[in-house]
């Protein structure tokens, strides 16, 4: 052989274990984010639990506020709680019992630290140990998220300004907006030693018309510039999109999603189209979401993705005046 033949088959060697490298970094970015070689570990006397799946449940739980009034929000809502209020407590403690949920992510919401004390003082036996959320510095509604599962990095949006794509106001003024990004957040989850997926909980700006779409739309984009940076770092990475989204199925925001091309890794819409969330008691429409990127969808449990009932539809109503959202996936 050649000194010129040899020198090719060492580059060629080279290449191939550099490019399996590469390859293996990624694997163990997507299945090891936590562990003794990291820099996230999870708690010291934390243990898994054995269960091959793993639930999730998301619910706009409409303005559920604790019975204290927060001095830095001016809202009569907030400042004065509805009398109804402990009885829509007690019922959705009843409802949280029987989800059953791993990972729970709640819409309208004031805050992860009421959540953790309901957690705390009326579901202990459940085992929820890890809360967290991006409070909006003005308003009550947040997302907020309790799981058995330990977290990683969580990143809000709120400070980011987004535009409104494709609206031109009245007088020929284009618009921004960054009061509503504080309801997005992303978080790493870890449902077992060998699996940990992206959960970005939302409740997208609400409304009809040409000006709230567009708002979604400047969110989702939002979004859709973070994941495509993710997947850029890692193509196989686990995501999620759980929440209010403000728009049905097959509508233009939910579409940068599930069929834009500015999407590296697209999103799957498991539930029917005919299956409705909104009003909880009639419902006609569906504007709650578990959207799960193809990554992540090789994973769902077949069919479990899908709106739920925890009680008749009255009952429901005075919970909500939305349906919650459950799915099963696989945690290898």
């Amino acid at each position: 052989m050649t000194i010129k033949h040899t020198t090719f088959l060492i580059m060629g060697l080279l290449l191939c274990a550099c490019t399996q490298r590469n390859y293996t970094d990624a694997n163990v970015s997507k299945r090891e984010r936590s562990g003794e070689n990291s820099a996230i570990v999870v708690p010291a006397d934390f243990k898994y639990p054995q269960d091959s799946t793993f639930k999730v449940l998301s619910w706009n739980v409409e303005h559920f506020v604790d019975p204290y009034d927060d001095p830095y929000i001016n809202n009569e809502r907030e400042d004065n709680p509805p009398k109804n209020m402990p009885q829509r407590l007690h019922l959705l403690v009843d409802a949280l019992r029987k989800a059953d949920a791993d990972i729970v992510v709640l819409q309208e919401f004031e805050s992860a630290k009421y959540l953790e004390k309901i957690a705390n003082d009326s579901l202990p036996d459940m085992q929820y140990r890890f809360f967290a959320d991006v409070p909006s510095h003005s308003w009550y509604m947040n997302v907020v998220i309790m799981s058995r599962f330990p977290m990683g990095v969580i990143s809000g949006y709120g400070n980011a300004t987004t535009p409104l794509p494709g609206y031109i106001a009245e007088d020929g003024s284009q618009e921004t907006q960054n009061q509503i990004n504080t309801r997005m957040w992303s978080v790493d989850v870890f449902p077992s030693e060998d699996y940990a997926f992206l959960l970005t909980g939302v409740h997208l700006k609400a409304g009809r018309g040409e000006r709230n779409v567009a708002m979604r739309k400047g969110q989702i984009n939002l979004l859709v510039t973070q994941f495509n940076r993710i997947l850029r770092e890692n193509p196989e990475e686990n995501m999620m999109v759980a929440g209010d989204l403000n728009a049905t199925p097959g509508s233009e925001e939910i579409g940068l999603l599930l069929a834009s091309d500015q999407l590296s890794e697209k999103f799957v819409d498991a539930i029917d189209t005919s299956v409705y969330s909104h009003p909880s008691d009639h419902p006609s429409r569906r504007l709650d979401h578990m959207l799960v990127n193809e990554n992540m969808y090789a994973e769902a449990v077949k069919d479990s993705i899908q709106v739920e009932h925890f009680f008749s539809s009255d009952t429901m109503r005075i919970i909500s005046d939305h349906l919650p959202v459950v799915g099963y996936f696989y945690n290898h």
